[in-house]
């Protein structure tokens, strides 16, 4: 495969250099480029010594110099610096055989440049990177549940990126990783009756099963707000619409808003504001409601949230003494804690939640203020007002009900108690050592929840018997039970009938063991309401049973179509005909060849796609050529990419993640290639969530902290700040930071200006920063502005960068540095060489010189001098940092901290103010220039060629004319040539 790459990218270099400006260029280089480098160059550059890597004796004509470009770019960048020759060498070239070499290099550039104009270039078939796979899964299946992290780390392009065809290789290791990872996500798969699902965890086991299941259900009553002092209170800002500034909003808008239920809020309003009652508890919440105060000051706020919680109580308090008590339902023989009588006082309590059973009011005032009109309402003597009281305690529990949802109960036949203690039982039905669920949410049903909502909560409730197979395995343990705890089937007759038998839930087994069970009870003198209660239990249970029978029947093509469609979402584009039927044909070859049951032939089909190359590689295919743009025209072999490539080449920037459906129905209809709609797509994109795999991805390669989250270079013996909690806030804070600064489409100069940075409380505390500033924060993260004060703001000073670029027990301003002009600026350092002696590990080893002394002895060597003068300064400038990113005024050998630098300029600065101020005056384009480059890299999943250097314009030109915005960069980027069209063919001349 890489020998491949090679012929193909040498392909391509071999046209391209062929047909460059030959004559002037060929001329000045044989005449006067080539004796010069012969001269000053070639005894540290040639292919034995190769000094700072550079071997510039294999290039003897324009032709490898346009291959071997990039090499030439370093020479350039370091002629213009005056820095090589070094100043020890022997001799040195004149300042116009300088400058004459200078414009060589820039008009090989300019003429390359402007030959290859529009040129995408070679993108190469490629994998996902192991973090595109993670984010595609997610989006997916729709749970982050990260298969690849077992992955190898990827390696990175020459740009410093994991996302190109040029690293991203496969190899037989790997693949069964891939394999491994794609049995993974099939092991979290779930059916349903509507198609399948995807859980956060494997769902193989039934109580993998059970846990899914429940917790949605549970998720979703927790979603419902079911507290009435939040009713009454919003209630009260309807009534005060117009005094609030809300005089449009209807109540229905004014609930959603607050996520409460419209429903219920207008059934209560109606309560509180219909025709007036006299006596009864109705009566008493009217006179407390038209007591709340009548303006809207912040007091009378104040009081209305202490007077709403006030009636809540009195609701609630007075609600839970009508509660009539049920006792158990016995029966000769039979356990108290038989399924049949537990199911029978379950459904009484539920029969009970909207019911007022007569139950004499409580003694006491109930809350209420003595003298009040609501204690006077709640005082009754004569007969006819008993009698409106006993209506009006009618009306209050069908409306107020005991409970509007049970999500958790112990053993209901046990003492009440005792068993409130016992929690975590969640939708039990109430059973001891058997499972089973038993459905309780009536009033909120009836009540609160709108038809959306019903048939949601409907649809999750049948998902939990099918997925679960929970009344199987109920019925079992009732057999068992009873055969166990219970005495009660121990006679013969009973013995065919064994919680084992795999068709105990067979219509005639259950028919048979509920004649013999009833025929029993009715033997030993069980009441007409125990035999109720008994042949209800095996009439719901067999019919639960069919239907789930008849459920599964149905849905086995459901779920083959939902593979097909999962398939086509998969690969990221529509399936062919021949596509489709394939994915029905491996799952039919599976059942009817290999014999796997439907679930587990549906598992190893889903298996099977997330390891087609369909899914796992990404080729951006062409168009059928019929709308070239004016670059295919211009450049032989280039043509569009067809839309569908085009939405997948869009989100993987963007997102690094699949295309949803909003892209897909855009790129199918083929629309998406129009300017308008492309423009508009990518501004949508920006403002989707899923722009954090931008943020993430681009900026944690380009700025090289992608991997912080598994430093361990730090000695936590001498830095205990230094925890796990604190090093996921460093890693998070830059990309906190971009994030905002893409959402408010911000200055990209705000990367190095800014003063405001994000933090969290460890962040916060680590940077010496008082709580106060850090009040208002969304997810425990809040902005801080004025963050110079602490001498932060941007990121220089973030402690993500000045921790990873330190040794673990010192400062190194050479790699702080290193990173400053490599990272930041895009200046070419090469590596030092194996012979230059390490400074000490510790700093407190110094012994009496400071680190900058120890430096300056460092650059003392010529050798070393060159490069330590482009660097070094940006690192001294950050000495007010110690080895964790902490801000300090002496090292750790005690001595006072000199942060002061002289800058390549030879301008002297202190810290990061004397830094920013010298990249303001001297750098700040090769900032731009730099970040321009590394994005368009990103973008393109390619190293970048000379063809790019026009779009680089562009990029720079867009930039300063749109106040640095991000989304110019972006913009400029997507409706590019190299970014619109594909290379298809190389031509060898």
């Amino acid at each position: 495969m890489k020998t491949l790459r090679f012929v193909v990218a040498c392909l391509f270099v071999m046209n391209a250099v062929t047909v460059i400006a030959e004559q002037p260029l060929a001329v000045t280089f044989r005449d006067t480029v080539k004796p010069l480098l012969q001269t000053h160059c070639a005894d540290c550059h040639n292919d034995v010594t190769r000094e700072g890597d550079l071997d510039l004796s294999v290039d003897q004509d324009v032709a490898s110099v346009v291959k071997n470009f990039r090499r030439w770019m370093v020479v350039l960048e370091r002629l213009e610096s005056g820095d090589m020759p070094p100043e020890d060498a022997d001799e040195q070239p004149t300042q116009q055989q300088r400058e004459s070499v200078v414009r060589w290099i820039k008009a090989v550039r300019d003429a390359e440049a402007e030959r290859t104009a529009g040129d995408p270039g070679v993108v190469l078939a490629r994998r996902l990177s192991s973090s595109e796979y993670n984010y595609t899964i997610r989006d997916l299946t729709g749970v982050d549940i990260q298969p690849a992290n077992a992955f190898p780390i990827d390696p990175a392009n020459e740009a410093g990126f994991d996302n190109s065809g040029e690293s991203l290789t496969m190899s037989p290791a790997l693949l069964k990783k891939y394999l491994a990872a794609a049995r993974f996500v099939s092991e979290h798969l779930a059916l349903t009756p509507t198609g399948f699902e995807f859980a956060t965890h494997p769902v193989i086991t039934p109580t993998d099963r059970d846990k899914f299941c429940v917790n949605r259900i549970v998720d979703f009553y927790k979603r419902q707000r079911t507290d009435y002092d939040a009713y009454f209170m919003l209630l009260w800002q309807f009534q005060n619409r117009d005094s609030l500034g809300r005089s449009g909003v209807t109540l229905a808008e004014l609930a959603r808003q607050q996520d409460l239920s419209a429903r219920y809020a207008e059934t209560l309003w109606t309560v509180l504001t219909g025709d007036a009652e006299s006596v009864g508890v109705i009566a008493a919440l009217q006179s407390m409601w038209h007591e709340l105060p009548a303006g809207v000051t912040e007091q009378h706020q104040t009081d209305a949230v202490a007077q709403c919680k006030q009636m809540a109580e009195f609701v609630t308090t007075l609600r839970e003494s009508l509660v009539p008590d049920v006792p158990n339902l016995t029966s000769p023989e039979m356990n108290i804690g038989s399924q049949p009588l537990v199911l029978w006082k379950n459904r009484q309590f539920v029969e009970n939640r909207r019911r007022y059973s007569g139950t004499p009011l409580p003694e006491g005032n109930l809350g209420l203020t003595e003298g009040s009109s609501a204690a006077k309402a709640m005082t009754v003597s004569e007969d006819a007002e008993q009698e409106l009281m006993h209506k009006s305690l009618e009306r209050f529990c069908s409306i107020f009900p005991d409970a509007f949802y049970i999500s958790e109960r112990a053993r209901v036949y046990l003492d009440a108690k005792s068993e409130k203690k016992l929690t975590g039982r969640f939708l039990s039905a109430g059973f001891h050592s058997q499972m089973g669920y038993f459905r309780d949410d009536a009033p909120l049903y009836d009540l609160m929840l709108d038809e959306s909502q019903q048939r949601q909560i409907d649809r999750l409730w049948t998902e939990l018997d099918f997925v679960t197979s929970a009344p199987m395995r109920q019925y079992s343990g009732f057999i068992w039970f009873d055969r166990t705890d219970s005495t009660f089937m121990r006679d013969r007759e009973f013995d065919r009938y064994r919680a084992e038998d795999k068709d105990a839930t067979s219509a005639e087994k259950v028919q048979g063991l509920a004649e013999v069970y009833i025929a029993k009870a009715r033997r030993l003198g069980s009441s007409d309401q125990a035999l109720t209660a008994i042949r209800r239990y095996f009439d719901d249970m067999s019919a639960t049973f069919r239907k789930l029978e008849q459920l599964r029947i149905q849905s086995e093509p459901v779920h083959v179509q939902a593979l097909v469609e999962f398939t086509e979402r998969a690969f990221r584009r529509p399936l062919s005909v021949q596509e489709r039927d394939d994915v029905v044909a491996f799952y039919q070859t599976l059942r009817d060849v290999d014999g796997l049951s439907h679930e587990d032939a549906i598992r190893d089909s889903v298996g099977r796609v997330l390891m087609s190359p369909h899914f796992c590689y990404r080729v951006d295919l062409p168009g059928d050529g019929g709308g070239d743009t004016i670059a295919s025209q211009q450049t032989p072999g280039v043509q569009p990419l067809d839309d569908v490539a085009l939405a997948n080449r869009l989100s993987y920037f963007l997102w690094s993640s699949m295309p949803d459906p909003a892209l897909m129905e855009l790129a199918t209809s083929g629309r998406l290639h129009e300017p308008d709609v492309l423009v508009e797509q990518v501004r949508r994109m920006l403002r989707d969530e899923r722009v954090h795999g931008l943020a993430t991805e681009f900026t944690g390669n380009w700025l090289d902290f992608r991997r912080f989250e598994q430093h361990n270079g730090v000695d936590r013996g001498r830095f205990p700040q230094f925890t796990d909690e604190l090093r996921q806030a460093m890693y998070e804070e830059p990309i906190r930071f971009f994030l905002d600064l893409i959402a408010r489409d911000a200055s990209v100069l705000h990367c190095l200006y800014a003063d405001y940075t994000f933090v969290n409380p460890e962040l916060a505390s680590h940077y010496g920063v008082p709580a106060e500033p850090i009040a208002n924060s969304i997810e425990g993260w809040s902005k801080l502005d004025g963050a110079s004060r602490w001498g932060r703001g941007g990121m220089l000073p973030m402690a993500v960068f000045l921790t990873y670029n330190s040794p673990g027990l010192r400062t190194s301003p050479v790699k702080r540095g290193n990173w400053v002009v490599k990272r930041m600026l895009g200046e070419n350092v090469p590596a030092p060489p194996a012979t230059v002696p390490e400074l000490p590990e510790d700093e407190s080893k110094l012994g009496d010189l400071t680190l900058r002394e120890a430096l300056a002895r460092h650059r003392a060597d010529s050798s070393c001098a060159g490069c330590h003068e482009r660097i070094d300064s940006f690192g001294l400038a950050f000495e007010g940092y110690g080895p964790v990113g902490e801000s300090r005024d002496t090292d750790l050998g005690g001595r006072a901290v000199d942060d002061t630098a002289v800058f390549p300029d030879k301008s002297v600065g202190s810290g990061l103010a004397g830094l920013l101020q010298y990249i303001r005056n001297q750098r700040q384009d090769d900032f731009v220039d730099n970040l321009c480059r590394k994005l368009l890299a990103y973008g393109l999943g390619r190293t970048l060629q000379l063809s790019d250097e026009a779009t680089i314009a562009q990029m720079r030109s867009t930039l300063a004319e749109q106040d640095y915005r991000f989304s110019s960069m972006i913009e400029v980027i997507v409706t590019s040539p190299a970014f619109l069209n594909k290379r298809t063919q190389l031509e060898l001349e």
